[in-house]
């Protein structure tokens, strides 16, 4: 303010430089991931569904074998549920692919949940055994709801390598984690709730789940009308026996390493330490999916590798080694899976991808089955720690298995 004569002058104040703009914050791989419209949705269903895949056997075998005393029995049940589902599975899996999620994945969950429910009236009743059988062998229509919701991904990030592969890293991480804690609920709820109450609330998170998952229709991969060109099964053939391998690995690490902590007394440790192996998959899942993809033989070498390193610390015969070793061994796990997970996108004809992702997790499922079986032949036999070597032949199988398969270096997606 100034006096001019008898002028009065208001003179503006000196104008403040504007403080500098923070620039924004770079997003994480998975932030960007789930700020695309509609994935937070089909995710939550996702994930409350696929909880239950890690919980009905170990939910029927406790059952069965607490109410009837066998279990010899409870082992044939969900033995001949698995044989179903192998059956069953790659056909449901067909059937979405031609006619859509929700108009499938619906009804066929419904069928697997009278199953479930099936069994319990029948165990519960005193039914004759064969019911059970023919009660949990429904079980088998069961969707493939990993399947599903990684066509989802595929078909949004279409145009998105990067991204597509984050999304196949947080699937695969997503697997370890609910079959790391399927079964530790499924234990809890039939030990200190009901024999029946693992099954039951199983089949409950599979139906809710599934209902909010198929809900999310604007992620649906849109259903290609006119005739399908190409076998699923005859494009994936080289790659199976790669999965049937890894799925040996599965099977025969878990029964030697329940073993071996039985021989060390360590048998209410099983638990615990089976999921170290669990959680360093999943860990490492969701590491690799902020990574550049690698290829196929490079991940496989490396699982390799680590599946020695529990053959290894079991000869000490202490707990602390065979404990690090598992979660070490975890780790290489998960990016075997992502990557050839990628090559079952690439190599399935187009319009057909949920029913390849089923033959490949179909294999994956015979071979911890045959897995789990050499495993205890080789325990019986030879014990606990040389039955260790199981999984590292297996591994080396499965990299010897790719040299017939079409791999290139990180082409990852399709």
């Amino acid at each position: 303010m100034a006096v001019t004569g008898s002028t009065l002058v208001l003179a503006a104040p000196p104008a403040l430089p504007a403080p500098a703009r923070t620039p924004p914050r770079p997003q994480g791989p998975y932030r960007r991931l789930f700020a695309l419209p509609g994935t937070r949705g089909f995710t939550a269903g996702n994930l409350l569904a696929r909880l239950p895949m890690g919980m009905f056997g170990i939910s029927a075998v406790m059952m069965i074998a607490g109410q009837r005393g066998s279990y010899a029995l409870a082992g044939a049940v969900t033995a001949t549920g698995l044989a179903a589902t192998a059956l069953v599975a790659p056909w449901t899996a067909r059937l979405i692919d031609r006619h859509g999620q929700a108009r499938i994945a619906v009804p066929a969950t419904l069928i697997a949940v009278l199953g479930s429910l099936s069994l319990i009236a029948c165990v519960r009743t005193g039914a004759p055994d064969w019911t059970l059988f023919a009660s949990y062998a429904a079980t088998a229509t069961t969707p493939n709801i990993g399947g599903m919701s990684r066509a989802r991904w595929t078909h949004l990030l279409r145009d998105s390598p990067g991204a597509h592969h984050t999304a196949m890293s947080f699937e695969q991480a997503a697997d370890e984690l609910c079959f790391m804690l399927g079964p530790v609920l499924a234990a809890f709820l039939c030990s200190v709730v009901l024999p029946e109450a693992g099954t039951f609330t199983a089949a409950v998170l599979l139906l809710a789940g599934m209902l909010v998952f198929t809900s999310c229709r604007a992620t649906q991969p849109p259903v290609t009308a006119g005739p399908r060109h190409g076998s699923p099964l005859r494009a994936l053939g080289p790659l199976l026996p790669l999965f049937l391998a890894t799925g040996v690995v599965f099977g025969s690490m878990e029964i030697a390493s329940i073993a071996r902590l039985d021989a060390l007394g360590l048998g209410a440790a099983s638990g615990p330490v089976l999921a170290l192996q669990a959680a360093g998959s999943c860990a490492a899942g969701l590491l690799y999916g902020t990574m550049r993809p690698r290829g196929l033989r490079t991940c496989l070498i490396a699982m390799a590798a680590a599946m020695t390193l529990p053959w290894l610390a079991a000869s000490t015969g202490a707990l602390l080694p065979l404990a690090c070793a598992l979660l070490l061994a975890g780790m290489a796990t998960a990016p075997t899976m992502v990557t050839a997970m990628s090559r079952v996108h690439a190599l399935t004809p187009e319009g057909r991808l949920n029913e390849g992702m089923t033959l490949a997790v179909t294999a994956i499922f015979a071979g911890i089955a045959l897995g789990a079986a050499a495993g205890g032949t080789l325990v019986d036999h030879l014990g606990p720690t040389t039955a260790y070597a199981l999984p590292a032949a297996a591994a080396v199988l499965a990299l010897a298995a790719t040299k017939v398969v079409p791999v290139s270096g990180t082409a990852d997606v399709p």
